[in-house]
């Protein structure tokens, strides 16, 4: 009798288990039914005001095609599915019963009352509250709309997974990758690949291989080859002799780009509007470059702050036109994108190569240097602490020796690019060496601190690794910007 009933037991378990796994017999219902017998296989259509139900799932047609052995149904006409808050329709589709999936290939469209989620083709999982889109796929929600080539989104989880031409728009940011992860709740955004951040408040892109998207902290982490790109104008000034003697000058708009390359980089989007970027940073824009290990673009104060950031660092490069300068901390300031000032603190060093005497490079050193700034060009250099410099001298433009100079101030006046006036303050001194002991000997007249950079950045190489197809409304096909040109 044990025996009998531990196997009667285990008959039921089976049955049970196997009900499990085949699911529940479909329950169809409608207007009128015809059934045939096809290839040793019971058929049943349903027509008129169709009912299909499979415990919690209720789904409504003009006409059903039922699979009595394989618990199938072809569904035509006006397919409406129901489970709970979700709904499903579409023109056309068919629902395995066992397997509790819903499918179509002639548009789909879900409604879960919390995403929008439309495609040509698409498939529902109900037993894992899971969707699987394909093709023209487009996912809405109160925040933002996602679209892509394929797309699975987990219900309960309130998260989407898409590949393929992915683009999600929200209120602020546009989002462009070839996958991408969305987690509707948090709207935190993982893309991966061809990368492309930009924002509809200011003019500023990043590519990259892999970002973080969290808009509760106004926070964005790029990694792998991250690239700012901002396009904006800036203005450079003639000078016109009119008739009357008199000179008159003209500021004209041009479009100048600004580029910033780093192994990774944060964009914070605060009031502040900052960019960090961090490790093997090159920065470009306009007659002006730099390579640095840490810069902070704070936008909406247009500043822009390179740091050496250890004791052994190397100290961040800069370079204007023909002058190159080095600092411990480098802060530049900007006005309507043109820079303003320049300030280098600590162990400050510039040299500037003359473009007649390329050889020649007049050379300044101190503890912190300021650099003025006017729509010509370098208006007025200030030197502060331990100042050494060399400068040389031009008569008509025919070299003419140099001066090498101490003091603890230097004030150094510019008129049309080229030194118009040299001020020492505090127990100056110099020396003047003429022509025939310089000429052929300039390597020999260098400061303690001279070191002249050969590396400087070039705008085509950094954007050699951005996908052109993802920016090309900004820059041509050789890697410049068409603005530029």
């Amino acid at each position: 009798m044990k025996y009998f009933s531990l196997i009667l037991l285990l008959i039921l378990s089976s049955l049970s288990l196997y009900a499990q796994q085949k699911g529940e017999n479909l329950i169809i219902v409608g207007d009128s039914l015809v059934g045939t017998f096809t290839a040793g296989e019971s058929i049943r259509e349903i027509y008129g005001n169709v009912v299909l139900t499979q415990g919690d799932l209720i789904i409504t047609c003009d006409l059903a095609i039922q699979y009595i052995s394989k618990n199938d149904a072809k569904l035509i006409g006006n397919v409406i599915a129901k489970q709970d808050s979700l709904t499903i329709k579409t023109p056309e589709g068919f629902y395995y019963g066992d397997e509790r999936i819903a499918q179509s290939d002639k548009g789909v469209h879900l409604d879960d009352q919390k995403v929008i989620l439309t495609a040509q083709t698409g498939e529902y999982f109900f037993n894992e509250d899971r969707a699987h889109f394909v093709n023209n796929v487009r996912l809405f929600d109160t925040t933002s709309t996602l679209t892509a080539d394929e797309l699975t989104y987990f219900q309960t989880q309130d998260r989407a997974v898409a590949v393929g031409n992915v683009k999600i728009i929200d209120s602020t940011n546009t989002i462009i990758a070839d996958s991408l992860e969305h987690f509707r709740q948090s709207r935190i955004t993982i893309a991966n690949r061809n990368v492309k951040i930009s924002s509809s408040q200011n003019s500023v892109e990043i590519f990259g291989n892999h970002l973080e998207d969290y808009p509760a902290r106004l926070y964005t982490l790029i990694t792998e080859k991250p690239l700012l790109m901002q396009v904006d104008t800036s203005y450079t000034v003639t000078l016109d002799t009119l008739g009357n003697g008199i000179i008159d000058s003209s500021r004209i708009p041009q479009l100048d780009t600004l580029v910033i390359k780093s192994l990774v980089m944060e964009a914070i989007r605060d009031t502040s509007n900052i960019f960090i970027a961090k490790d093997s940073v090159q920065i470009i824009r306009s007659g002006f470059a730099s390579k640095n290990d840490f810069t902070t673009y704070f936008r909406t104060g247009e500043m822009i702050v390179t740091k050496k950031i250890s004791h052994e660092a190397q100290q961040p490069i800069i370079w204007y036109d023909n002058s190159q300068l080095t600092g411990d901390s480098v802060a530049i300031y900007l006005e309507q994108n043109s820079i303003k000032k320049l300030d280098v603190i600590k162990e400050a060093f510039i040299l500037s190569q003359n473009e007649t005497y390329p050889q020649r490079f007049d050379q300044i050193s101190g503890d912190s240097l300021y650099i003025n700034f006017d729509e010509e060009g370098i208006d007025l250099t200030e030197v502060f602490g331990g100042v050494l410099s060399i400068y040389y001298m031009y008569e008509n433009n025919e070299a003419n020796g140099l001066i090498k100079s101490s003091s603890h101030t230097t004030k150094i006046k510019f008129d049309d690019k080229k030194v118009d006036e040299v001020r020492l303050y505090g127990q100056p001194t110099s020396e003047y060496y003429p022509e025939p002991q310089v000429s052929g000997k300039e390597l020999s007249f260098t400061l303690p601190r001279y070191m002249f950079h050969k590396n400087r950045p070039q705008k085509e190489k950094l954007l050699e690794e951005i996908n052109f197809q993802q920016i090309n409304n900004e820059i041509g096909y050789d890697g410049k910007s068409n603005t530029e040109k």
